[in-house]
């Protein structure tokens, strides 16, 4: 039987876990990344369809090819991370439903209808996005998660000319790495339960 985490996980992953602004001069080790994503990829999404797609960019070159697309507030929280790793989805992910769902390979015609199939899609990929955030929390790292890029530009650079990647569409970006903690901006409000919510 499952029982709650310690306090101390619970302020590493959220009370006390902050938006990363800058980044400490210190590597983060590829096996570090992999075990995120072992991590991440066991959450929940409808039928285990795993839509999402992670372009992870470590090189100075692929940082070089992605900084022209990034708002200027953005640039240096890029350069500096040891990692960014652009969160895309697949257009094509139904293809992967027979491997993923086996007990049910038909049920990749659930999403024949396109709205069904774009709703499917981007849902499940937030939520993936968000596991990898947790995920990175839980293993150490601090998060930088951003949405002002040109997605257009990212995904004609990275994506449109890859036989393997032609069908990823960019969502977010998220630079990973260990947090210079001065630069958090103070912690905002948040709604309180009856704010956010009702109970019926």
């Amino acid at each position: 039987m499952a029982h709650p985490i310690s306090d101390a996980a619970l302020d590493q992953i959220f009370r006390k876990a902050r938006t990363a602004n800058a980044w400490k001069d210190r590597d983060v080790p590829e096996v570090l990344v992999r075990a995120l994503y072992d991590l991440a990829k066991m959450g929940p999404t409808s039928a285990n369809i795993c839509p999402a797609r992670f372009l992870w960019i470590r090189s100075n070159e692929a940082k070089e090819r992605l900084k022209p697309f990034l708002m200027e507030a953005n640039v240096e929280k890029v350069m500096q991370a040891p990692w960014t790793v652009i969160m895309a989805w697949d257009e094509r992910f139904e293809e992967q439903v027979p491997k993923l769902f086996p007990h049910n390979p038909d049920a990749k015609n659930w999403f024949s209808d396109p709205e069904a199939h774009f709703d499917a899609a981007f849902r499940n990929a937030n939520l993936q996005g968000a596991y990898l955030m947790l995920a990175a929390r839980a293993l150490g790292l601090d998060c930088g998660p951003m949405s002002g890029f040109d997605r257009a530009g990212v995904d004609a650079e990275f994506f449109a000319s890859s036989t393997n990647k032609k069908h990823w569409k960019s969502n977010f970006i998220c630079a990973l790495g260990f947090a210079e903690m001065d630069a958090t901006f103070p912690r905002s409000p948040r709604l309180s339960f009856e704010e956010a919510g009702e109970i019926i």
